[in-house]
């Protein structure tokens, strides 16, 4: 399995665009897959530049419906005319950002695009193929993001509520009989996730990969120190080889679980990984 980076918030190179956001193209024996967009069209430039065919695409993902993950949908139906498009059933729905407690900003998906007929909507588990399995269904609630409070829909009465993130869903990558995870950002709390596909896989997660949604995470405070302890020490001891994280993660967070573990990398725009290699 190979997974090229096609856009973070970073980047490794002057040569490609970045911009706050997630999109990773992911080649199996059997698929040739885009995990997000990102917010806009970046995503399509850094491909060419990087020498991924969109127009091969057979599986597009998109993990939640927020505007930094599948805000390139548009364009990518443009270049794109086979892939079928898997997203959560409620991600057409509105999302909305509460900044300073007061001011409601939509970070939703253009609602224009939600009845497309190559959109496969996703409500609980599917098994695509014997290799890819997508799921949304995360019953369990330990550490949740703290940045999850800012976070709102409208219900179907348009009133505003917390949001829930039932239209988060995830992608398991079976390969040589071991299982790579990878999210967008683990808006339902990544101990959770991997909980789940460690249920669904009765097997330990060899890879994760993805945002774990802990940005703007000060290390000082009490409250965020307490909770970057626990979630180390469940990302230490739940049998994952490695994890590559990225986008939502967040440098303060990030450096925090660098010094704790030896088995956790990042991601940029411009980076590929060869699951082979690294294994």
């Amino acid at each position: 399995m190979k997974i090229v980076t096609l856009l973070e918030n970073r980047t490794t190179s002057k040569d490609y665009k970045c911009k706050h956001g997630l999109s990773l193209y992911i080649e199996t024996i059997k698929h040739k897959i885009l995990f997000d967009t990102g917010a806009n069209h970046y995503f399509i430039d850094n491909a060419r530049k990087m020498g991924v065919n969109l127009e091969e695409i057979d599986v597009a993902i998109i993990s939640h419906g927020h505007y930094d993950h599948g805000g390139g949908l548009e364009d990518f139906l443009k270049i794109n005319n086979r892939a079928k498009v898997y997203i959560g059933k409620e991600a057409f729905n509105s999302h909305i950002i509460k900044l300073f407690g007061l001011i409601n900003y939509n970070i939703g998906l253009k609602k224009v695009l939600r009845n497309n007929e190559r959109f496969i909507k996703i409500d609980g588990t599917l098994n695509i193929d014997d290799e890819l399995t997508l799921f949304s269904d995360i019953t369990e609630s330990k550490l949740l993001p703290l940045g999850n409070n800012k976070l709102y829909k409208k219900n179907e009465t348009g009133a505003v509520i917390q949001d829930d993130f039932n239209h988060e869903i995830n992608l398991l990558v079976k390969e040589n009989n071991t299982y790579n995870l990878i999210c967008g950002c683990a808006h339902k709390g990544i101990i959770n996730i991997i909980n789940r596909a460690k249920e669904l896989t009765d097997a330990n997660i060899k890879t994760v990969i993805g945002g774990f949604h802990l940005m703007g995470m000060k290390i000082k405070n009490p409250e965020n120190q307490g909770f970057l302890e626990k979630l180390e020490r469940n990302l230490s001891s739940n049998g994952t080889e490695k994890y590559y994280t990225c986008h939502c993660t967040g440098k303060h967070a990030y450096d925090y679980l660098r010094q704790k573990m030896t088995n956790i990398g990042e991601l940029k725009t411009g980076m590929t990984i060869d699951m082979e290699i690294c294994n």
